[in-house]
């Protein structure tokens, strides 16, 4: 164990009675022939199913990998009694995590993905259903900000709806750690393309609709291409159709839903597939005009699909600007999820 003790104290500025915790549980121990740092994830029965390599070079590219065979139903973790689960990206970043946090930290229960692997996180809800509580702590960057929107859509689809998260303050908690001690550091990323859209809506202005021209002015923003427009035209008239007292109100409700639920994940398409989405929900937003009258519920159906269509105006504008900018440059915006404090309107699901 001495390079692995050295790598991960030394280097990694790990807590020695953290590494020891789990060396003495078997959950960490060093590859004779490589001296690697091996990582193991155990089965409720106590079973060796999953192991995770890690070098322990102080120079030269990083290893990483997981070991064939291993079962990704388990990972690298430590089940306490408390109903709080801590998720992270890998075993370092969970080590480093509980050495900036020590308290009472063996009352808790953390847990090592080893990337993306969210059946892991599964299997340990499954086998301890004492845990109510989920954080994510995945990294400060792209990846770990779209694995945190991910990771908690799939936890909120079956069930689970207590799902918060963590975020180190630099790009993962072992880079927090290394600051602690002095060291360099990697900065934080922010996520680009969320932090563009995000933009976006934050630029639509607010125009009361006038339903006798929305037609118009939806077809000719199209046509000029001018998909800023789009966007506030749809969003005005989605605000409109929802039959409320004060739609300037409801204008900034629909601003705030289109942030909290933009996944810039799913948002990956070309711009010409996005065009093409733009102009499909276009066809059915007009179609929909046409209607002489409607019932309240017919309204609300009309206030979704122009609220659906400013969605798709605002992710064609999004894709624009990362399409025509350089791809060193990023915003410098937090990322942050905005709750409009604003009183419920018609739900539009």
């Amino acid at each position: 164990m001495n390079r692995v003790y050295a790598y991960l104290i030394k280097q990694r500025y790990i807590a020695p009675e953290v590494v020891s915790f789990f060396a003495k549980e078997g959950k960490i121990y060093e590859d004779s022939e490589h001296h690697n740092a091996v990582f193991v994830g155990y089965d409720e029965s106590g079973v060796p199913k999953q192991a995770h390599k890690r070098s322990t070079n102080s120079f030269g590219k990083t290893f990483r990998i997981t070991v064939v065979g291993s079962d990704t139903d388990y990972s690298f973790a430590h089940y306490g009694t408390s109903g709080r689960l801590y998720v992270f990206e890998a075993p370092i970043d969970m080590l480093s995590y509980i050495t900036l946090h020590p308290e009472n930290w063996q009352e808790h229960s953390y847990i090592a993905m080893n990337g993306v692997y969210e059946s892991a996180v599964l299997k340990a809800l499954e086998l301890h259903d004492n845990i109510k509580h989920i954080v994510i702590c995945t990294d400060n960057d792209e990846g770990g900000i779209d694995a945190y929107d991910r990771l908690s859509d799939i936890l909120q689809e079956r069930g689970y709806t207590n799902v918060t998260r963590i975020y180190p303050t630099n790009k993962d908690f072992n880079e927090d750690l290394k600051a602690r001690n002095g060291q360099p550091v990697l900065i934080a990323v922010p996520h680009e393309r969320k932090q563009t859209f995000y933009g976006k809506v934050d630029n639509l202005g607010y125009y009361p609709c006038r339903p006798d021209k929305l037609t118009s002015q939806l077809r000719a923003a199209f046509r000029n291409g001018q998909y800023r427009y789009l966007a506030e035209y749809a969003l005005a008239g989605s605000a409109f159709f929802m039959r409320v007292k004060d739609e300037s109100k409801a204008h900034s409700v629909l601003k705030a839903k289109l942030k909290k639920e933009y996944r810039a994940y799913k948002d990956k398409a070309r711009i010409d597939v996005k065009c093409r989405d733009l102009s499909n929900k276009l066809k059915e937003v007009l179609s929909d005009l046409k209607q002489p009258a409607r019932t309240y519920e017919q309204s609300i159906a009309t206030a979704k699909k122009l609220y659906e269509l400013a969605d798709c105006a605002v992710k064609v504008q999004t894709q624009e600007e990362l399409d025509n900018q350089p791809s060193e440059e990023i915003s410098e915006n937090e990322d942050q999820d905005e709750e409009a404090e604003l009183s419920p309107l018609p739900s539009l699901s």
